[in-house]
């Protein structure tokens, strides 16, 4: 008979699918760049990619309400970040463990900086894995996330989507895709940017000018200004 693992994030089908993962991202985040990225991952063996433009990582594991990790806080509340903090931002299948995704998701694009990358990774409900996770996650609090809805919920934050793909292989027992992309796969990656704030120009108002008791004006000084 089957046993259900104790950390589900830890069971060989899924180590090999954020291997996947994380080939399928890796050109993508090559390109990224600043001093600060933020890792909010599913287990705590999950560790930064190593990107040699990115000079500082701060790395949270989510369990039971609570992030761990560089630093500790309930999952219920804001994240203790500033705004625009963060140049990447790295959801490694942490919106399947918390209890509102929803709320998650909008504090990481709080805390991206404009111009800064966003991923969200996840397997998903619509595949092979959906009933092999629910039974080895049953009993725990793990809801899987629809892409499709997550990439409109981006979209309408104000980021652009960059890379939609699935991948992995269809079954957790089969063995992993060449190169990671697979149409039938059992996860996904989401990458988006955060739009830079447009700059509004200063309108520039004119106000009269004082003729000098020389009635002599400066050059370039409009005379219908003039008093």
């Amino acid at each position: 008979m089957l046993q259900r693992d104790h950390d589900i994030y830890a069971s060989a089908p899924l180590r090999r699918l954020l291997d996947d993962q994380t080939r399928v991202m890796a050109t993508d985040l090559q390109r990224c760049f600043g001093t600060h990225g933020l890792l909010l991952g599913a287990t705590a063996s999950d560790a930064p990619p190593a990107l040699p433009l990115l000079g500082c990582w701060t790395c949270l594991w989510a369990r039971n309400n609570r992030y761990r990790g560089d630093l500790h806080a309930a999952t219920d509340e804001p994240l203790p970040f500033i705004d625009d903090a963060f140049d990447l931002v790295l959801l490694r299948h942490a919106l399947e463990v918390v209890a509102s995704p929803s709320t998650l998701l909008a504090e990481a694009i709080r805390v991206l900086a404009p111009g800064g990358v966003l991923v969200v990774t996840g397997v998903h409900p619509l595949s092979g894995w959906a009933p092999w996770f629910w039974w080895h996650a049953r009993g725990r609090q793990q809801v899987l996330q629809v892409p499709l809805r997550l990439s409109h919920r981006l979209q309408q934050a104000g980021l652009q989507m960059e890379r939609a793909e699935r991948v992995g292989c269809l079954w957790p027992a089969d063995s992993p895709a060449v190169n990671g992309v697979n149409a039938w796969g059992g996860g996904y990656v989401l990458i988006a940017r955060k739009q830079r704030r447009m700059a509004t120009p200063l309108r520039i108002k004119t106000g009269p000018v004082r003729v000098p008791a020389n009635s002599r004006l400066s050059p370039g000084t409009r005379r219908s200004s003039a008093l």
